[in-house]
């Protein structure tokens, strides 16, 4: 039987996108075809599923434009396509909504800020539990079945990203063995800051062991590690499906509460995880490799975290 489409809205921030690689891949698996629409780092992101993933424009008219660009190919492929549910979305928003009615799409999403007549089927969301399963649930909802969440995300890479991963890390002279440091955070949780005071002194510690230490900064973040973290080998400018082939090759990866964490467990490196305000319960990453270092209110110290990286590269 040919894959029937199905138009997804993705969120708009890495972490949230990988949390819902379960549920597209749940979707893929029921014989549905997802063609996703995000942020401008999604294709990138998630090449190695294969999936289409269209780059989501700045306005809303074309916005509007590019979802009928798509309902109307989707229409090619299947002649039942507008007679069924063909569409989730699940960022929460009241935007996210109204493109989709706007476009003639009959959207599936949770029901939050009063725009369920905007959808063909409104939800309401479960809150509490981890993020991903709240992805995971709609998507179970949307198929109308109920099952449990996988215990690893497993997402693919790409073999040309693997191999310019493996190319990036042999002409920066990493050695096997390599820990990948992490030491940024985007925005805040709670009003509070999500960046380990203490990681410039961890990643001095950690360079003592003799292993090669390497960070991947984002855009604007070079300074953080030629800054605080001298010794560090810093690969910069790696794009996100790289950055997962390059995270496969790790010992280890340390870091704060961000993307590239979620990343790293989602390609089955082990993780080790260093929290402040963030609730584990609900923006861990998720693997069956990741270890959770937090006691809060206060932050763990150096060597509290320097046990905890010893005993897992001591496996």
């Amino acid at each position: 039987m040919t894959p029937r489409p199905l138009i997804v809205r993705l969120r708009n921030w890495v972490g949230d996108v990988i949390l819902g690689v379960p549920a597209l891949q749940l979707l893929e698996a029921h014989g549905h075809a997802p063609v996703l629409v995000g942020k401008g780092w999604a294709p990138a992101l998630l090449a190695g599923q294969g999936w289409p993933v269209h780059v989501r424009p700045a306005k809303l008219g074309a916005r509007v434009a590019q979802l009928r660009e798509l309902r109307q190919a989707a229409r090619t492929i299947d002649p039942g396509f507008d007679r069924r549910e063909n569409a989730v979305v699940f960022p929460t928003s009241f935007s996210g909504a109204l493109e989709m009615r706007l476009a003639g799409l009959k959207a599936v999403g949770y029901a939050q800020e009063a725009r369920g007549f905007l959808l063909s089927r409104s939800e309401p969301i479960t809150y509490g539990g981890h993020a991903l399963t709240s992805y995971w649930e709609l998507a179970c909802r949307f198929l109308n079945i109920d099952a449990s969440p996988p215990p690893s995300i497993a997402l693919k890479t790409r073999p040309a990203d693997q191999a310019e991963a493996d190319a990036r890390l042999a002409s920066a002279g990493v050695r096997p063995g390599f820990v990948v440091i992490c030491p940024f955070a985007g925005g805040q949780f709670e009003k509070q800051d999500k960046t380990w005071p203490s990681f410039a002194a961890y990643t001095q510690a950690l360079l003592q062991t003799g292993r090669d230490v390497v960070a991947c900064p984002g855009p604007g973040e070079d300074t953080i590690i030629t800054g605080a973290h001298p010794g560090v080998k810093l690969l910069a400018g790696v794009k996100l499906g790289v950055y997962g082939g390059l995270l496969r090759r790790a010992a280890l990866v340390v870091s704060n509460d961000t993307g590239p964490a979620h990343l790293a467990a989602a390609v089955g490196v082990p993780v080790l995880s260093v929290l402040g305000p963030t609730k584990p319960e609900q923006w861990a990453p998720w693997g069956t490799d990741v270890t959770i270092a937090r006691c809060w209110p206060e932050w763990p110290t150096v060597d509290e975290v320097m046990t905890r990286t010893e005993a897992l590269l001591s496996r």
